[in-house]
């Protein structure tokens, strides 16, 4: 039994000898691999072709002038032996300090190979006023560019400048407010960031519309003129049929502005209506101001009834006096009518322009008819009044309507 128990105490101790001796030889094989792989990343260096001079390296700053970057290209590595290390840093460094007073503005970096220099001035923006100066003449321009992008679905138009304006509008505030007609309810707004002749805006829009939808719209650029006490006064309107103009997306555009003397008349006349909201006394005020080219059948004078509608309920009826019987009837004519605020999307306002005819029992001959309202009731400049009206309240809102044909 003792000889047994003395075997296997033999056995063991022989055992964790052979594991030990194991385990020591595998600790001292990985030190030494470890060790050798240390050295073979030293000893790889790049090296400097013999041709190249030494120049100022990156750590020390390199002093490029502005208008010209430097431009490398990345060295071939090589392998160097490793005793040559030292003394060519050493060499280098010292090399490195004779540059720094030769070489300011060098544009080449150490263990780099010198190419040439990128000119930045090809690739800065030129200032806007050398891009986009207005074309020569008298008429009031508005510089803009449009471009549609198919895969959101959005179009962009780039309000960039306005040019030549009148003297009189020099000291105020310039507003353009932009609509997509015929359908497009919201105006969206920019403000010139200075005055004088020509005022700079520099804004980008964005209208969503669908890509079949594009083609039939209008792009409808009002100009305003805001003075000092907040009266706006326009000052021209501009029309753009997207239409076959967004092949060449991105380009500057010049358009004149077209004003109230330029504008043609529609084929049955226009009306100039003004229109002013008040929500404290739930009043809409209406002032009837002037028409022109008037198709007139009889000599009996001129008048205006004006109706207002909610929803298919005439609320209430009112009639200017007859002016006198001229293609150019001057009005001025005021009128008020009682309308809640929770009722100006759902009321319109119905202009009748009409000739009293010499039977009183015969109707009078109507000359033409105008519809003001929100989206339920109206499209373009006529929605576009009534939503300026609401954003503006307590502010008259003047503007020319064409005349359409009673339906």
């Amino acid at each position: 039994m003792a000889d047994q128990v003395l075997l296997l105490v033999v056995g063991l101790s022989v055992a964790l000898l052979l594991l030990l001796c194991l385990t020591v030889y595998y600790l001292w094989r990985r030190k030494k691999k470890g060790q050798s792989q240390y050295e073979e990343l030293l000893s790889t260096v790049p090296s400097v072709p013999a041709c190249s001079a030494p120049v100022l390296p990156v750590s020390q700053g390199s002093c490029a002038t502005p208008c010209e970057i430097p431009f490398t290209l990345p060295p071939r590595f090589t392998a160097q032996n490793h005793g040559d290390l030292k003394n060519e840093e050493e060499e280098m460094k010292m090399e490195a300090r004779r540059d720094i007073l030769a070489h300011r503005g060098s544009l080449t970096v150490r263990r780099w190979y010198p190419v040439g220099t990128v000119l930045a001035g090809l690739y800065s923006v030129p200032p806007l006023n050398e891009v986009v100066a207005p074309p020569p003449g008298m008429a009031t321009r508005l510089c803009f560019s449009v471009e549609y992008r198919h895969s959101c679905e959005q179009l962009m138009v780039s309000l960039l400048r306005l040019g030549n304006l009148p003297p009189r509008f020099h000291g105020n505030i310039m507003l353009v407010e932009l609509r997509l007609l015929p359908d497009d309810r919201r105006p969206r707004q920019a403000k010139a960031r200075g005055t004088g002749p020509d005022p700079e805006f520099c804004d980008c829009l964005v209208f969503q519309v669908s890509g079949v939808c594009v083609p039939q719209s209008t792009l409808s650029v009002c100009v305003l003129s805001m003075e000092q006490d907040g009266k706006r006064h326009a000052v021209g309107r501009v029309l753009f049929p997207l239409e076959g103009e967004l092949g060449q997306a991105g380009r500057v555009l010049w358009r004149d502005l077209e004003t109230e003397d330029d504008t043609q008349c529609s084929e049955l006349g226009d009306v100039q209506i003004s229109l002013m909201y008040s929500p404290c006394l739930q009043r809409l005020s209406v002032v009837v101001l002037r028409a022109r080219g008037l198709q007139l059948l009889t000599d009996a004078g001129v008048c205006v009834q004006v109706s207002l509608q909610i929803h298919t309920q005439v609320v209430k009826i009112k009639r200017s006096f007859v002016a006198k019987c001229e293609n150019d009837p001057y009005f001025d004519h005021r009128m008020t009518f009682k309308l809640r605020s929770q009722h100006l999307d759902e009321a319109c306002l119905r202009f009748e322009l009409q000739q009293p005819n010499d039977v009183r029992s015969e109707p009078p001959a109507l000359l033409g008819v105008l519809v003001l309202g929100p989206f339920m009731y109206a499209r373009g400049p006529q929605l576009q009044h009534w939503m300026d009206m609401v954003n503006t309240p307590q502010e008259p809102v003047e503007l020319w309507h064409g005349l359409g044909r009673a339906t």
